[in-house]
Formats: structure tokens, sequence, C-alpha cells
């Protein structure tokens, strides 16, 4: 993946506000619902999100920036393959582990030949294996082999309401199709059994696909509800009116009653998310929005309105 803050076309030195200001825009601009007949538009928003998730978050940039996780936030190796707790990274990227098992081994031999074929027979003090002290010792149960992979994917609020298929790249460089069940949630796994590592005597192993949820340019989630901030103008505001509000379903039209003011929640039943068959709602909440520049005829109604029906909406403040 690029570099996050190429991506998201920002400098290394930018804000928090400055990428969350870009982000909005770009997530607009590429989801996939506004670009349904671009069928890199998933592609793009999908690598808009990741690059979000790494420079997004305070945590996660600082590690990027010191070169401790890589664009797609996993963990640079550093060090000798396979050392440290656990002996995890190995051949080609992948984590390794080794674990006691009854039987087997790795390959065709124990891990005692692998350990004295690699250091020679200087190690085992020359000649054969039988009848020669080794300098390792090992438990009597064999040594297995984890070779399952695990991956992150983010999917879009939409896809994980509806499902979906979706390309994941292995760090192989193998691409694979992945169905997305309906109402999947972050922090869930998907398991493909055999799409992992092999090793010759072992079976392969699977593949562990944890999935994030990335941030949607306009919904916020709470729970099963969703809630958005429906734009409105001053005379709606005022006048009352229809005004359309996007769902995650097909757009719904809202009655915005006479004198609305700014900051009004209004409750769409069953509009929000469907978790372990309990349906939530969305919340709408209206922002007064004036229009762009100045405008010269508006100020002179304002003010001959303010001189003759002055109000005070700051009174119980003190």
């Amino acid at each position: 993946m690029r570099d996050p803050y190429e991506v998201l076309g920002v400098q290394r030195n930018a804000s928090a506000a400055t990428i969350k200001s870009a982000y909005r825009k770009l997530a607009k601009k590429h989801h996939p619902d506004n670009n349904k007949n671009d069928p890199k538009a998933a592609a793009r928003f999908a690598e808009i999100n990741t690059a979000n998730e790494i420079v997004g978050d305070e945590d996660k940039r600082k590690q990027f920036d010191r070169g401790e996780i890589d664009a797609e936030g996993k963990p640079r190796f550093q060090g000798f393959p396979g050392g440290g707790a656990g002996g995890r990274a190995g051949p080609g990227g992948f984590e390794y582990s080794f674990r006691s098992g009854a039987g087997g081994g790795m390959g065709g031999g124990s891990f005692e030949d692998i350990l004295n074929s690699m250091f020679g027979n200087a190690a085992r003090g020359g000649g054969g294996r039988a009848g020669r002290a080794s300098p390792f010792e090992f438990d009597g149960g064999g040594v297995g082999v984890d070779l399952d992979l695990s991956v992150a994917m983010t999917v879009s609020l939409e896809e994980s309401v509806r499902g979906g298929d979706k390309r994941v790249r292995l760090p192989t460089g193998r691409e694979l199709n992945v169905k997305i069940p309906p109402g999947v949630a972050a922090g869930q796994q998907i398991r493909l059994k055999g799409q992992g590592e092999t090793a010759q005597g072992h079976p392969p192993g699977d593949l562990l696909i944890t999935i994030s949820v990335a941030p949607h340019p306009f919904f916020k989630v709470d729970g099963n509800d969703l809630r958005i901030d429906l734009p409105i103008t001053l005379y709606e505001a005022v006048l009352g009116g229809k005004v359309r509000v996007p769902t995650l379903g097909s757009a719904v039209e809202l009655s915005i009653p006479k004198n609305t003011s700014s900051g009004r929640t209004f409750r769409l039943k069953g509009k929000g998310l469907s978790k372990a068959g309990a349906v939530g709602d969305l919340y709408v909440t209206t922002r007064i929005i004036l229009p762009d520049g100045n405008d010269a005829e508006l100020e002179a109604l304002m003010q001959t309105w303010g001189d003759q029906k002055p109000y005070n909406p700051r009174s119980d403040l003190g």
C-alpha cells in the first residue's frame, strides 16, 4: 500500500484537523455509492480508509512515523527471523510459532535434526546422531508448526450491513475473493480453512481475517442506532418543509416543522442497524447552514427583523 500521507494528500506534519478534513473530502468523493459505474472506486475507498486508520489515529501515526508499523498497520520485522519470544517471523514475512505436540516435527525430520544440521557437526561433537550427546534439549512431544495466517480487512459500513464480495491480499502477494456475511461487526473474524501457509508433512493452515469497519462520511454508529447531521437552509428552518434524508437503504423524506432550531433531533424508527435480532433507529439532527458569501438583501432583512423583533436565546446563560 502507498504511504498513507500520500493517499490522503497531506504533509507529514499536517495537523489532526487537516487530516480529518482531507479524509472526509476523499471518502465522500470516492465512496462506492457515489461511483457505481467505477469498478475501482471500492479499492480507492478502502485505501483511503486504511490510510486514515493509520495517520488519523494519534498512537498509530506515531508508530508509523517511527517506522514501527507499515502502511497497513502491521508491525515491521526487526531482528533475526524467528528470534525473540515465540520465534514468530519466518520466510516470506509470515508469522510462525512453535508448539509442543504429539508426533510429527518439521518437514521430514525432528526439530533436533534441523538445529543440528544448521550448526553442523561441531555443535554435535562430530559423527552421527546415535550415541552422541546433543547440546540441545527437547521435550518428548515433538514440535509442531503454526501455519495459520492473519490479515486485516476494512469494509465500509454498507458492506458490513449488506455483505458482499471483497478481495484480500495475502502477505505472499496472492489475492482471494472473500464472502462478507451480512451483519458482520468490527472485531469479528472470518476463517478460510486451508488458505494459510503450507509445510511439508503438515496440513495447510487457515487464513484468519479480522474485520474493521471504516468510518462513514455521513453516519455515526451508536450501538444499533445511526446518527446524522442534516444541513437545512434558513428558510426551511423558519417556514418548514420536506427534506430528503439519506439512509443505508433508499433516501426518505422528513417533514421539518416551522420554526425548527438548529440542533433539533428527529428519530426515524427502524432505519438503523440490525444486530442480534434488534433493529436500531436513525437520529437526524438539523444544522442550519447559511449561504456562502455575503448577501446584502439577507443582511438588510435580518437587520430590520432584529430591530423590530429582538430576542435573546442566551438569556438562560446569565
